[in-house]
């Protein structure tokens, strides 16, 4: 009797025993499982959060809010302009918006210019604007090109929907509130006010619109333009703007336009004559057609070969890089520049009279063989 309950108690405690043993690794293997569920759960999350971030399902139009005018430099790449917008508020995410925009097809679509946009836009949409395509929800976009005068934007750019007439009875006077005598102007004309870039306008009173955001650009980006050597010569800004005006219609080469912002430096400090053909086409609204001899020879004040100084106004709308042209000129003691034969739109500068004269003899001999303009763009 001793001897069977000695072996019950010793199979009770071999039973306590192995029951002990075997609760670690139960416990080992619930631990396991606990962390690898919540591993997977964090996962799930991260790729909701990522998804949600990257296509942003809850953007509602995706349209943002308020107005921020972007600059996009000539040259940028897709990792430059994702950083643009992110630091001017447009996006949320530069590293997200630069994927969106690789995976859309589209990073060489994007063109360097000025950009109306809101903060907090989805990606799509900014793509979509960067791009050139229509905004949603009956909007229209309009794209001001860099120079263009203030009857050329009414003839050759506004679209359909968008009356040309109201648009140049708009800017012939300037708003309450935009005073542009606070820039040196003697008139309250918007010539040479109008910022060029491209921008939304609603369906219903977009003429209006169209001139407002225009004005609300050009005070953002003036903004940005140190006027202090322009001071020192004694312009104002709005010489400044006349000045940018005539570099937006001399230059196809964005690296020339100090260049020639430094001739008519040069030029005026000399009391030489501009000579700057694109005054007398501003004045006689002569785009296309060759200029003739009457309106070359027409005593005007927008007749820069037979007056020194300044036009009396801009001759067209220049966009930020003019105006930083235009303010801070090249330091150079060229009086000069011709068209270079063969290429698109760039010239050769001298402070030789005798250099000049051989440079336009090349370019007019270029002009009769040629039949014509002898530049020579891809198409």
């Amino acid at each position: 009797a001793q001897s069977r309950a000695s072996a019950g108690r010793d199979a009770l405690r071999a039973r306590v025993a192995a029951n002990r043993a075997a609760k670690p690794a139960r416990s080992g293997n619930f631990r396991r499982r606990r962390i690898a569920a919540l591993a997977l759960a964090l996962v799930g999350i991260l790729a909701a959060w990522f998804l949600v971030a990257f296509f942003q399902p809850f953007a509602g139009d995706g349209e943002g809010e308020g107005s921020v005018l972007v600059e996009i430099p000539e040259g940028s790449d897709t990792g430059e302009i994702a950083k643009i917008l992110d630091e001017q508020g447009v996006i949320s995410s530069a590293s997200l918006f630069q994927l969106r925009l690789r995976l859309s097809g589209e990073t060489d679509s994007i063109q360097a210019d000025s950009y109306q946009l809101a903060s907090g836009m989805s990606y799509s949409t900014v793509i979509d604007r960067l791009t050139g395509k229509a905004p949603t929800g009956g909007a229209i976009a309009v794209t001001i090109p860099e120079g263009l005068s203030r009857d050329q934007i009414a003839s050759d750019v506004l679209p359909e929907g968008v009356s040309s007439d109201e648009y140049l009875q708009l800017t012939e006077t300037a708003p309450k509130g935009f005073d542009t005598s606070k820039y040196g102007a003697k008139s309250e004309n918007l010539e040479g006010f109008l910022f060029p870039a491209t921008y939304d306008l609603p369906p219903e009173n977009n003429v209006k619109s169209l001139a407002d955001q225009q004005l609300a650009a050009f005070t953002d980006n003036i903004s940005q333009v140190d006027l202090k050597a322009a001071a020192k010569k004694n312009l104002t800004a709005y010489d400044v703007l006349i000045i940018a005006s005539m570099v937006d219609k001399e230059v196809q080469v964005p690296k020339e336009r100090a260049l020639v912002a430094s001739v008519i430096y040069n030029r005026l400090s000399q009391g030489i004559p501009l000579g700057i053909d694109a005054t007398t086409r501003y004045e006689t609204q002569n785009y296309t057609e060759p200029i003739t001899q009457e309106q070359l020879d027409a005593d005007t004040p927008y007749n820069t070969r037979i007056n020194a100084g300044l036009p009396p106004t801009p001759i067209g709308n220049p966009g930020l890089a003019a105006m930083k042209a235009a303010a801070s000129p090249a330091q150079t003691k060229f009086i000069y520049f011709v068209v270079k034969p063969g290429t698109c739109g760039e010239h050769s500068f001298t402070a030789s009279e005798a250099e000049f004269e051989k440079l336009a003899a090349e370019y007019q001999a270029a002009l009769e063989a040629e039949g014509g303009s002898p530049t020579n763009c891809p198409e």
